[in-house]
């Protein structure tokens, strides 16, 4: 309709406006113009809060978590033997952030940094050393956002206990109980969970038709989409998947994926790229699975990879499963995907295998967010910023319009992805407090460079590291001896003793955490460092 003669809108009715061959207007026309501009006004209003209301609600979130990918097995970070199509498509439809790090890169520890957004010596938890405590789980990120009337769902190897603080098992007690009383949906199990769906407690019901539990948990998330959509409510679908941990099996149904596949190395493959390190790395179970695992030999490396990348495809292939049925009920456009890993692997580098030290391999893995919801999704933007696990729990709350907890380490990286700021912080803590005591370190990371102190002195002398990233990458030469480097060298250092003062103040007084301060502590001689470590770190434990 003509605006001369009258708006019809949701905020009010049609109104008349003036004549326009009156000569003069009336004072009964003068009252209509009146009323006709703050109609125009309140309409305008109602647009601006429509938009607003609409910009404003909060997204769907899904968060996909596998086990042991390192940085280098998706498609889109630049490995030309895979095929990852889903996680290349989240990709492209996001940012693909590509200096992620775990700051504690193993398992259990590493999914209490992701639910909790806090750093391990306050979490209190991983492996030889303990669960959770109750108050630390309350403010995870599944409380937090159920809390606010979100439906919350979890799948997976949820992969740490959460007790209270009286609990008379102590550090034993690693694998149960699991709060799953504070989520909607529940596929989860304890301890390592199995590749076989039949033989996960909740998950079983999918076995018949998706015997693998990569695709029993790519089923099981999109029945929790068409649920969440009865429901009427924001929702929030994290998915820890077992692959591609060990025991090494993958669904059979993509063996055909990589049949007679062969698989490029990286330039710090092999024992010779390993000679430059501190002789500490070579004290833990990551230096004889490189012959035991079979990366020594053409033969069993092309093995070992390929079998090892098709349990990622079947993780891709679940991923679709999800994403697919995002589209089917039109929240696809709202829906936040979130896609990580719990720490890396190395596959040979440096003559390693497994994960868990601070090396790239080791500890750098894959990060994308996609939001479908800003100006750039599609645009498949890539960031050189630092982030870390701790900053999985942190986005997610920004995401969700909730304040961050006090004690979050995290940061939200909403602002990166949108845009906004190019970084969230300048360096990040590297924690290893797991295994025999020689094999455990403390480390730095920033956008240029990377600082590693190994303080086992007995029988050796307490080591340094320093990385030149941006130069060096593959980190193929430790350059701490460099006179050249000095500079770099103090400000890395700098970083290495802030990150550590926090450790100090703000461990948490159990499962001892509270004597790393003085393990790492680079001015203490192994002497005085030896009285205070606890006798269980001297032995391996844990998983």
């Amino acid at each position: 309709m003509p605006l001369a003669t009258g708006i019809q809108s949701r905020c009010g009715s049609q109104t008349r406006g003036p004549m326009k061959d009156s000569p003069r207007p009336s004072r009964f026309a003068r009252l209509s113009a009146m009323h006709l501009r703050s109609h125009f006004l309140l309409v305008s209003l109602c647009a601006f809060v429509a938009s607003t209301a609409f910009a404003s609600r909060q997204p769907n979130i899904v968060f996909f978590f596998t086990d042991d990918q390192a940085y280098d097995t998706v498609g889109c970070y630049g490995n030309p033997d895979v095929k990852t199509p889903n996680m290349d498509k989240l990709g492209a439809n996001g940012v693909i952030f590509d200096r992620h790090y775990n700051t504690t890169a193993i398992c259990m520890a590493s999914r209490a940094n992701v639910m909790t957004g806090k750093l391990e010596y306050k979490t209190g938890c991983n492996f030889s050393h303990g669960p959770m405590r109750k108050e630390t789980w309350a403010e995870s990120y599944p409380v937090l956002l159920r809390k606010a009337g979100y439906r919350t769902a979890f799948g997976g190897k949820f992969g740490f206990a959460v007790v209270d603080k009286d609990n008379p098992r102590g550090r034993e007690q690693i694998r149960e109980p699991v709060p799953m009383e504070d989520f909607d949906f529940w596929v989860g199990g304890t301890g390592q969970t199995s590749y076989d769906t039949k033989k996960n407690k909740y998950l079983a019901r999918y076995a018949d038709k998706y015997p693998h539990s990569s695709r029993a948990y790519g089923a099981a998330g999109s029945e929790f989409v068409r649920e969440s959509m009865k429901e009427g409510k924001p929702f929030c679908l994290t998915i820890f998947f077992k692959a591609p941990h060990r025991p090494t099996t993958p669904d059979p149904i993509f063996d055909d994926v990589y049949a007679d596949a062969k698989f490029r190395k990286l330039p710090n493959y092999g024992r010779k790229a390993g000679e430059h390190l501190a002789p500490q790395h070579k004290l833990g179970r990551q230096y004889p699975r490189f012959e035991t695992w079979g990366y020594s030999v053409d033969s069993s490396y092309h093995a070992a990879l390929a079998t090892y990348h098709q349990q990622i495809h079947g993780v891709d292939f679940a991923m679709g499963m999800v994403m697919e049925e995002l589209k089917k009920q039109g929240v696809a456009d709202n829906t936040v995907v979130i896609f990580s890993s719990d720490n890396g692997f190395f596959n040979g580098s440096h003559g390693l295998g497994s994960k868990v030290l601070p090396y790239e391999e080791g500890a750098r893995v894959p990060l994308i967010i996609s939001d479908p919801r800003h100006a750039d999704a599609g645009k498949g933007r890539r960031s050189k910023a630092v982030t870390g696990n701790i900053d999985v729990a942190a986005t997610i709350v920004d995401l969700a319009g909730l304040s961050k907890p006090r004690g979050m380490d995290g940061r939200s990286l909403m602002p990166i992805v949108h845009g906004k700021k190019a970084r969230v912080r300048q360096a990040l803590p590297l924690i290893n407090v797991w295994g025999p005591i020689g094999a455990q370190s403390f480390g730095v990371v920033t956008e240029t460079h990377k600082f590693v102190f190994w303080p086992y002195g007995e029988g050796m002398d307490p080591s340094e590291e320093l990385f030149d990233l941006e130069n060096d990458p593959y980190e193929l030469k430790n350059v701490i001896g460099d006179n050249k480097r000095n500079q770099s060298l103090g400000m890395m250092r700098r970083h290495y003793d802030a990150e550590l003062r926090k450790w100090q103040t703000q461990a948490v007084a159990y499962n001892d955490y509270q004597a790393y301060g003085t393990v790492f502590n680079r001015g203490v001689k192994w002497e005085a460092k030896k009285e205070i470590v606890p006798r269980q770190f001297f032995r391996i434990a844990g998983k």
